[in-house]
């Protein structure tokens, strides 16, 4: 009789553990799988973030500075070419919008990238091109509904990740980039959308199935700079006019 008693306490204990065992693996599991596939852990942010005089910036800030940059780039020839090509006035104020925010956007994000030490790109990137070949292409009302819904598409992506910025960098002039951007990003949204052309269904679809969008970092600064050297000059591409380099006159200001 007691060795049952003994085996049966021993069973109980037994499984009271492996109970307990279970639940905290269960705990554990989702917290460690996030982390790894999101790679938002502390030692991943740390091992990408630099020191400056501005705060910490990390590898987010510099992607975000970098796209920032290559938005202008080809959002304002599309916005000059709008301007002249657009079948409405709707589509043709949606290409003045583009040019005035892009223009002040521009200015400012060279001015970052030159305080923080950062080179920016000078061209913009394949599927920016190519986007501009096809507006290129297009003629009358296709082209304002190509224009319109390539911008809108385009805009909605940026304006995630200008949210994200905003709500999680450590460094001031990243903070006050993203809160013009912010603005200006939702004034062409709207603009774009007030020429009716936007086709919703396609920006919802688009959303469900589009694969992350890939990473543009700007090489980090090796260290806290007071007067870094000015970005690469821009070359302009045939038939368009692109934002130029920031000057040495904006890195001398002082911050």
């Amino acid at each position: 009789m007691r060795s049952i008693n003994r085996t049966g306490l021993i069973s109980g204990t037994g499984l009271i553990v492996t109970a307990l065992t279970a639940t905290v693996a269960a705990l554990a599991f989702p917290i460690w799988s996030y982390a790894d596939r999101s790679g938002t852990d502390l030692a991943t942010l740390n091992a990408e973030t630099v020191s400056t005089q501005f705060g910490p910036l990390s590898a987010q800030d510099r992607d975000f500075i970098t796209k920032v940059r290559l938005a202008g780039l080809w959002e304002l020839p599309a916005g000059q070419q709008a301007e002249e090509r657009g079948t409405t006035q709707a589509v043709r104020t949606a290409g003045e919008h583009l040019i005035a925010g892009h223009a002040f956007l521009d200015a400012r994000v060279r001015n970052v990238a030159a305080r923080l030490g950062l080179e920016l790109p000078n061209q913009p990137t394949d599927q920016q091109r190519q986007w501009l070949t096809t507006l290129d292409e297009a003629q009358g009302v296709t082209y304002d509904r190509e224009f319109v819904n390539i911008l809108r598409a385009a805009h909605g992506k940026v304006f995630t990740l200008v949210a994200q910025v905003r709500a999680n960098t450590r460094n001031s002039l990243v903070r006050d980039l993203a809160d013009d951007a912010n603005t200006t990003v939702l004034d062409h949204i709207k603009v774009l959308e007030a020429t009716g052309y936007v086709d919703f269904d396609a920006l919802a679809q688009d959303a469900a199935t589009a694969a992350p969008p890939p990473t543009t970092i700007s090489p980090a600064p090796p260290n806290p700079t007071q007067s870094p050297n000015s970005p690469i000059p821009v070359v302009p591409s045939p038939g368009y006019t692109l934002p130029p380099a920031v000057s040495r006159d904006e890195t001398s200001s002082s911050p």
